[in-house]
């Protein structure tokens, strides 16, 4: 094709017409250049707001689709996440290079996935899925009634080698199993389970067995994560009294929970007291440490009365100083540091092309 552009163009030069064609010619080419420059520029510079002071070179990895959930390996060279992409109906478990390359699925497919993570090793990963209970993607919640999770009775936590083979379950109940993460020491996975008729913290051993429990109080305790040394857990809980706990428990009957009052705690794994970071009665989520253990950062929407509007916050576990990190007016969520302390990732709704877009951004983190 290029040799016969090329020959067209002698032609039409040899018949007077030559400068008319090269024109035209190297117009298109510039306007192709310009558009691939700006597709490129636009892959490269997502949009860091006024006042998130603690990024810096803020990349987007994924590009459409429901994406989130993203964790770092534990030398933070890959990332797993969940996704809805392309023909799925609902989310599978797919990994990456934490520069968003070699983007593949490495749960089956089948049925619903989520809660995804990497053994510290490197060799294993786990996450939860409904596979088990029908290949079909399970029926949405109805929010006839207002906005609900849903908690499939389906869903068990199963652990597979690094690119998705040979896959052993390791929970086998029939309720809720779901919410589960690797202790950074390999020594443990903590879970949400409702095994016991609430939603309630539990660990066991990487191979399923030795199961405990963990939080014993009415109400919702999920989404728990591991300081670095194993130490301690942070993880969101509600508190629900007299109307409002009526109203859990009968929502938790037809396997659902309304997230609208969740406060993030922590608690040391020897002691086991419940530590209450958080007082303010909004829907605060998907807690997780720095590196140093001094803080947690989690999503939370706060300062939005509407309570649509959800940003990244930072809060001091021994002063509860609250920090605020993001300032996007839709929706930032799911935070992981990398174990060095060095690079954050995350879940937002910024930069998307559609409505309700949620991709996958690394940036790199300014203490």
């Amino acid at each position: 094709m290029k040799h016969y552009i090329s020959a067209l163009l002698i032609i039409a030069i040899s018949f007077g017409c030559g400068k008319k064609v090269d024109d035209a010619t190297f117009k298109k080419d510039r306007q192709e250049k310009a558009q691939k420059e700006q597709a490129q520029k636009e892959k490269k510079t997502p949009t860091i707001f006024e006042g998130e002071k603690h990024f810096a070179n803020l990349r987007q990895l994924t590009f459409g689709g429901q994406n989130a959930e993203a964790y770092f390996s534990y030398d933070a060279s890959k990332l797993i996440f969940q996704s809805t992409r392309d023909s799925l109906k609902c989310d599978a478990i797919f990994m990456m290079n934490s520069d968003g390359s070699d983007v593949h699925m490495v749960s089956s497919g089948k049925g619903a996935t989520t809660c995804s993570f990497i053994a510290p090793d490197g060799k294993s990963i786990i996450y939860a899925s409904t596979y088990a209970a029908g290949e079909d993607c399970p029926p949405k919640p109805d929010m006839s009634r207002g906005y609900v999770w849903a908690l499939y009775k389906g869903y068990d936590i199963y652990k597979a080698n690094i690119d998705g083979s040979h896959i052993i379950r390791l929970t086998d109940t029939p309720g809720y199993d779901a919410e589960d993460v690797y202790s950074p020491l390999g020594n443990k996975i903590i879970f949400t389970s409702d095994r016991t008729g609430d939603l309630e913290l539990f660990m066991m051993n990487p191979d399923g067995s030795q199961v405990e429990q963990v939080t014993h109080t009415p109400g919702y305790d999920g989404g728990a994560f591991f300081s670095l040394d194993g130490q301690w857990i942070c993880w969101r809980a509600s508190r629900p009294q007299g109307k409002e706990l009526e109203n859990y428990k009968e929502l938790l009957k037809e396997g659902l929970i309304r997230p609208k009052h969740l406060e993030i705690y922590v608690m040391n794994l020897k002691d086991r007291q419940p530590i209450q970071l958080t007082d303010n009665g909004a829907a605060n989520f998907g807690p997780y440490f720095t590196p140093d253990g001094k803080k947690v950062i989690f999503s939370s929407n706060m300062d939005d009365p509407n309570g649509r509007n959800f940003d990244l916050y930072m809060v001091d576990i021994k002063t509860k100083e609250i920090e605020r990190i993001t300032y996007n007016p839709t929706f930032d969520g799911f935070p992981m540091f990398s174990h060095d302390g060095r690079k954050l990732v995350f879940a937002s709704n910024r930069n998307n092309k559609v409505r309700g877009e949620t991709n996958i951004f690394i940036a790199d983190w300014k203490p």
